[in-house]
């Protein structure tokens, strides 16, 4: 039997569908995305295709998670971790790490006495 396919509604601004993704990631899973836009009341295709406009939302074959923890336990359920998925979370981290030192230069800067 081959696992169900993954349909991922969110947006890159979601800081819920951003862990969501990061997570599948982790798995090793392949999914689509759908990008939604930023008002609810414009999201006519999400409702269409899952009864909800809040995002994060994953399609799993004939069953609609809702919500980022709910979705977090539904990969728990059916999908094993890899043994690199440490390793993924590891290097997401540091990249992470990077961007924050990056974009804050003064907050990471070793202090002089």
């Amino acid at each position: 039997m081959s696992a169900p396919t993954l349909e991922l509604w969110q947006t890159e601004w979601c800081p819920a569908s951003h862990r969501v993704r990061q997570r599948l990631t982790e798995l090793g899973l392949t999914y689509t995305i759908h990008q939604v836009p930023v008002e609810q009341h414009a999201r006519t295709e999400l409702r269409a295709a899952t009864g909800a406009s809040e995002i994060p939302i994953l399609v799993a074959g004939g069953d609609t998670i809702r919500g980022e923890q709910a979705i977090f336990a539904y990969v728990a359920e059916h999908y094993i971790e890899p043994p690199d998925a440490a390793a993924q979370r590891a290097k997401a981290a540091n990249a992470k790490r990077k961007e924050l030192e990056a974009a804050c230069p003064k907050l990471t800067a070793t202090p002089t006495p």
